[in-house]
């Protein structure tokens, strides 16, 4: 054990005394911050209202108690007959108009003569109508449902809105951009943990193999198994801090990533779970990727040719990460047994608030395992003289 942990302190010495080195590893975090706080900015601009669009509101039965508080609103009020209604709901499907609010036929005196306490039918109902995909009609149902909201305390819950409507388009941005997150960020925060782990292993053992010392090593009275485990127990520490950044730049930028449409969106909560777990696969995706390129730069003779050996890899890291926009995270256990996918597939899951934790833990402790046996091929190719001595 004393051979291992000098071997250990050996491959921290040289990594903590390399600033490109520790530059690979940071740029990633750095990145992730970087590319999530566009996209927080990029999804504001998406779905901004027009600054200077006032909302022109189509009304069936709209009462005087009303129309002058959206009138005030800077609401334009277009009055309309209930046979329109289907009409006005096409155009703004197709984005052509911005609102449509149906009054029930005497609004004000049902409002009246309704009590929350001895009135045995439901209360009067508003209908609003709109197109969570079309920046300013979304402005304009939180703009009159911000009213109504206001109108309706002042009467003591005297009505409901959209009560059974289920074709007024209640899909909010919120839904859009969690959608957004969940299907973009597991591919791009995959990418990331690559390139650093690229940074990592092709260095520590084809470097060693090129400047001849991984020779002058094996030649010593070093067990080979021990210089083995040095080398896995280093990378794998290495790893863990690599990931532990990543993982703290991801936790700190999904704030900014929300933060930036503050004003348009409710902020998706995260809490301290979600966090941990996120965590968990992000560090047991490191060890993955670490185990893989570390058997690969063990064939190679030169780190340049290590890294170009790597080099396909990404390709089907992409390909991967990219299964991510489609649909929702699997819900089947054996999904989250496939070597990066379930790193994905949990990540979305994650990322959407919608994920099983023992299908989380099942994909964590799959990809430790897979790193175990990765680790076990690597002491194997650490015993061979073909490849460890291969020029």
């Amino acid at each position: 054990m004393r051979n291992v942990i000098t071997i250990m302190r050996k491959e921290f010495a040289r990594f903590f005394g390399d600033k490109r080195m520790m530059a690979m590893v940071l740029l990633p975090a750095v990145l992730i911050y970087v590319v999530y706080s566009f996209m927080g900015s990029a999804m504001v601009n998406m779905f901004a209202p027009d600054e200077d669009h006032a909302p022109w509101v189509y009304a069936v039965n709209m009462p005087d108690s009303i129309a002058p508080l959206a009138q005030a609103g800077g609401m334009n009020i277009l009055h309309i007959g209930a046979g329109e209604v289907a009409e006005i709901k096409e155009r703004i499907a197709l984005g052509a108009a911005d609102l449509c609010v149906v009054f029930p036929s005497g609004f004000d005196d049902a409002v009246a003569a309704y009590d929350a306490q001895t009135s045995a039918g439901p209360a009067p109902n508003i209908e609003i109508y709109f197109n969570s995909t079309v920046p300013n009609s979304h402005s304009a149902f939180r703009g009159m449902v911000a009213i109504l909201d206001a109108y309706e305390a002042s009467l003591a819950n005297k009505f409901d809105i959209n009560r059974g409507i289920l074709d007024a388009d209640k899909a909010t941005i919120e839904d859009i951009s969690a959608t957004l997150i969940a299907s973009m960020l597991p591919m791009l925060l995959l990418l990331f943990l690559f390139s650093g782990c690229m940074g990592l292993a092709p260095e520590s053992i084809a470097g060693e193999k090129e400047r001849g010392t991984l020779a002058t090593l094996l030649v010593t009275p070093l067990g080979r198994s021990e210089l083995a485990a040095g080398k896995i127990l280093s990378l794998a520490a290495l790893s863990f801090l690599s990931g532990l950044v990543t993982a703290l730049a991801t936790i700190l930028s999904l704030p900014r990533l929300f933060g930036g449409a503050e004003d348009m969106v409710i902020t998706q909560i995260y809490g301290a779970r979600d966090y941990v777990l996120l965590a968990l696969v992000i560090l047991s995706t490191i060890l993955l990727i670490v185990a893989v390129i570390s058997i690969v730069s063990a064939f190679a003779r030169t780190v340049k040719e290590a890294n170009m050996a790597v080099a396909p890899l990404m390709i089907v890291v992409m390909v991967v990460g990219v299964t991510g926009m489609f649909g929702s995270a699997q819900e089947s256990a054996v999904y989250y047994l496939i070597p990066l996918y379930n790193s994905v597939q949990s990540m979305s899951g994650v990322f959407s608030l919608e994920y099983s934790t023992a299908n989380i833990a099942l994909s964590s402790l799959s990809n430790f395992i897979y790193a175990c046996i990765g680790g076990f091929v690597l002491t194997k190719m650490f015993n061979s003289e073909k490849i460890m001595f291969s020029r």
